[in-house]
């Protein structure tokens, strides 16, 4: 097969991605590196608590902020082009790891395949996040590893990557182990030629750069450290039994590949001696996974740099049984991995979760065109859970929004709510002592939120109309899994999480749609508003808290921000 063509066809399908993706999956994806790219070079935009407290490194952000000064000076940056491209920057990078997982695996057929039909690799190789970017860095570093050698040029995409995610250093400790303990090298010689200074080099420059960006001398991956495992800071953003990598995280990332992992697993225990790279890839999902699991929160996602060590071991179990098994057996079995993988990557890339992706090109317009009867620019007031949406970078226009924010309890107050769970508790009492409401020309010129937020608000939406309604997600309430996960977590001798505490939130804060209201123009109230209804008690409207208590959301000042 020539790796011409195996290259472009990877490249295909990386590409395909990224306009076949359009929905919305974790906030990171925009807040960690375009919403910080598209501040760094347009001057406006929005930092969340992470990069004030320089726990993130500004190196992806920059590679993307490179893009974006190019595209300003072509005078090209559209707002599309501003979404798009650094996906297909994403994408690129994605595509040669997949080439290298292909070389590093024998360059055999089964390895194409796996590597091009995985479910959430279609789903997050093109996304701008940085477990994306963590994982084509270890593909990369995987197929450059000694298995059978002395290189060690595995070591500067190993680097890169524990300099940008510190927790990645979890699957090259013990694949660097394996390497001291089968070179014919010095130990001590290629630790200090090898592995100190290329970690030198790497941490120094990475170092230089975010101390240049964050305006004071910082170490990233230590400030990291320091608030997401020993302040266990990620914790407020959601905890999960000690089992889920095992029993949920894992398996849902494999999705229907965990069948053919489990047989490769099977195939390496019973013999190890016919699988020894296998067998050390096992040894560092099993160490990493359980070092993952001593930490609170946790996410799909922070186990997708352990995809390609897991489709090597698949790889490897099938393309040994390929050589015995049947063509109706080979054919069967790669239909079923196809179209395993096919429906659950259509539904989460084009279905699932798509309003907020629908909904930032109807907010651009707004932004470029509307104006107020002050020929005023909108200002926008999103009521739902904080980072719901992409925010300027989708935009690229300078005006005024507002969210409701989520910082975590960084100073240790006693009863701590963020904002937004101050909101959901009593959303007309937020709105009352946040939100001035005289003259009406105060108010947002636009609100957003999800459907079921606007029957309780109904009073402060008798100054708007809806304007647009965005399918968003089949919202499904899970408390019928609640005896399965019991009994799972039982015959795992584990604590039993709570379903309905866990989704509370989400269940009642998010929904099926997404609304967009504006606010009504004087002369237009006739028209839209019916009145309050009888013996309703209006609320008070006058007791607002000081400008300065509100949260900026950008240098704008009017009186809404």
């Amino acid at each position: 097969m020539r790796l011409l063509y195996v290259f472009l066809l990877i490249l295909a399908v990386r590409l395909a991605s990224v306009f076949v993706v359009q929905t919305y999956y974790v906030p990171d994806e925009y807040w960690q590196s375009l919403e910080v790219a598209h501040k760094l070079t347009f001057g406006y935009g929005y930092l969340t608590w992470e990069w004030v407290q320089g726990i993130r490194s500004y190196v992806y952000p920059l590679l993307i902020a490179g893009l974006y000064k190019i595209l300003a000076l072509l005078q090209l940056d559209s707002a599309h082009l501003l979404v798009v491209l650094p996906r297909i920057l994403q994408a690129l990078l994605s595509a040669y790891s997949d080439y290298r997982f292909f070389v590093w695996t024998g360059k055999r057929k089964w390895a194409l395949f796996l590597i091009l039909v995985p479910w959430f690799w279609f789903y997050t190789g093109s996304r701008t996040l940085a477990n994306t970017l963590e994982a084509s860095l270890t593909t990369i570093a995987l197929s450059y590893f000694p298995w059978y050698g002395e290189s060690t040029a595995y070591l500067w995409p190993a680097a890169i990557c524990c300099f940008l995610r510190p927790t990645a250093a979890v699957i090259w400790l013990p694949l660097s182990l394996y390497h001291l303990r089968k070179s014919r090298q010095n130990a001590l010689e290629l630790i200090l030629k090898r592995f100190v200074l290329v970690g030198l080099l790497v941490a120094g420059l990475g170092i230089a750069i975010d101390t240049y960006w964050h305006g004071q001398l910082i170490v990233t991956p230590y400030e990291f450290l320091k608030y997401n495992i020993f302040n266990n800071i990620g914790s407020f953003y959601g905890s999960h039994p000690w089992h889920w990598y095992f029993s949920v995280g894992l398996p849902t990332v494999l999705g229907i590949n965990t069948l053919p992992f489990i047989f490769g697993v099977m195939e390496t225990v019973r013999k190890s001696e016919k699988y020894p790279v296998s067998k050390q890839l096992l040894i560092t999902i099993f160490l990493t996974l359980v070092v993952l699991s001593a930490v609170e929160h946790k996410e799909f996602r922070f186990v997708s740099s352990l995809l390609p060590l897991c489709l090597y071991v698949i790889t490897d179990a099938l393309s040994r049984w390929s050589i015995r098994a049947s063509n109706t057996m080979l054919w069967t079995t790669a239909l079923v991995i196809l179209v395993g993988n096919v429906m659950p990557a259509w539904y989460l890339s084009t279905v699932h979760q798509k309003g907020p992706i629908e909904l930032m090109p109807k907010l651009r317009d707004i932004a470029r065109e509307y104006k107020d009867e002050r020929e005023h620019q909108a200002n926008i007031l999103f009521l739902m859970p904080c980072h719901s949406t992409p925010y300027y970078s989708h935009i690229h226009q300078n005006v005024t929004m507002r969210f409701l924010t989520c910082e975590p309890n960084l100073e240790k107050k006693e009863q701590y709510k963020d904002e937004a769970d101050r909101f959901f508790e009593d959303p007309m009492h937020w709105i009352n002592s946040h939100i001035p409401m005289h003259p009406l020309t105060a108010l947002p010129t636009h609100v957003v939120l999800f459907d079921p937020l606007a029957e309780n608000i109904s009073v402060f939406l008798r100054s708007y109309r809806l304007l647009h309604r965005i399918e968003h997600a089949e919202v499904t309430r899970l408390e019928g899994s609640q005896a399965l996960v019991d009994q799972l977590s039982e015959a795992l001798g584990a604590q039993s999480p709570n379903l309905a505490s866990l989704l509370q939130n989400r269940q009642s804060r998010t929904g099926r749609s997404i609304l967009v209201y504006q606010r009504l123009k004087k002369g237009e109230e006739n028209a839209f508003n019916r009145g309050p209804d009888p013996g309703q008690h209006e609320p008070d409207v006058h007791d607002h808290p000081p400008l300065e208590d509100l949260v900026l959301a950008n240098e704008n000042e009017n009186l809404f921000n």
